[in-house]
């Protein structure tokens, strides 16, 4: 009997636990792994001369070289000028996209009348207005803004578009029977079927903004990181190049996490973040 019951607890909920435990701890055991891989290869690889020192200095000199950037007061406030473009620009393309999103998806004429003209402007990239930009700001914060807004704007709007028509017409025809409002189905029915959406549409923004703020600083020479690596790359400062565009990665990074945390939070509720938690 008692090896029975030993059997029994080794499979119920806490022996499935302690199976998944170290399977969920290979996945990022496995990306530090490749890492590390990647900071060995730069590291040997300018060493061995096929590739010069010169063009790809070592891992080592390039961490030194962000060490020594991270003294540096001028550094820090270039980072706040990059971030403070992509938090600006992001914040606007959200409300922005959201609220044409909602407003243009729960009018039918209205979706039909601008699906050709957001067809036609979603297409056009970004860096597509940088003259645009720079002639009407010069290299001032409103042309940062300018880029990434328009480029986050439409990751939003086609999102939450989407999530409009993929409400349940059932659903809609319930609530609408029910003498639901306007006001009450786009609360009721349409929020909740397009906030997953949503959600897609802001993680994907994030990122491109953050893309967006770094190449105009760098095309148009707004302050920020972006600039910095301009300088550098200028004066030969070919560590600190590595170093800045090393920050930006791991900026980008976090960028991702907090985005996916955040959509994880906002869908607890939901069936895919619940089976996700599950597993």
């Amino acid at each position: 009997m008692t090896r029975v019951a030993a059997t029994a607890d080794a499979t119920g909920p806490a022996g499935i636990s302690a199976r998944r435990l170290p399977q969920r701890a290979v996945a990022p055991l496995r990306g530090l792994a490749g890492l590390a891989g990647l900071v060995a290869v730069i590291e040997v690889l300018p060493h061995t001369g096929l590739v010069s020192a010169d063009y790809l200095p070592p891992a080592s000199v390039t961490v030194r070289a962000l060490w020594a950037l991270l003294a540096e007061q001028t550094f820090w406030t270039a980072l706040g000028d990059t971030l403070t473009g992509w938090g600006l620009g992001l914040a606007i393309s959200v409300v922005a996209g959201v609220a044409a999103g909602l407003v243009i998806g729960s009018v039918p004429a209205l979706r039909a009348v601008t699906a050709s003209t957001i067809e036609f402007l979603r297409p056009i990239p970004s860096v597509a207005l940088i003259p645009v930009a720079v002639l009407l700001y010069g290299a001032d914060l409103r042309s940062k803004l300018l880029l990434v807004v328009y480029a986050a704007f439409w990751q939003v709007i086609v999102q939450v578009l989407a999530g409009i028509q993929d409400v349940d017409p059932v659903a809609d025809d319930t609530a609408r029977s029910y003498q639901l409002g306007t006001w009450g189905r786009l609360r009721h029915v349409m929020w909740p079927t397009a906030l997953p959406y949503v959600m897609t549409g802001v993680r994907l923004a994030a990122t491109v903004a953050l893309i967006l703020a770094v190449t105009a600083e760098l095309v148009i020479g707004a302050p920020g990181l972006g600039q910095e690596i301009a300088v550098a790359q200028t004066s030969g400062a070919v560590p600190q190049v590595y170093a800045l565009v090393l920050v930006t990665g791991l900026l980008g990074v976090a960028v991702n996490l907090v985005a996916r945390a955040v959509e994880r939070r906002a869908l607890h509720w939901h069936q895919s973040v619940r089976t996700e938690v599950a597993g």
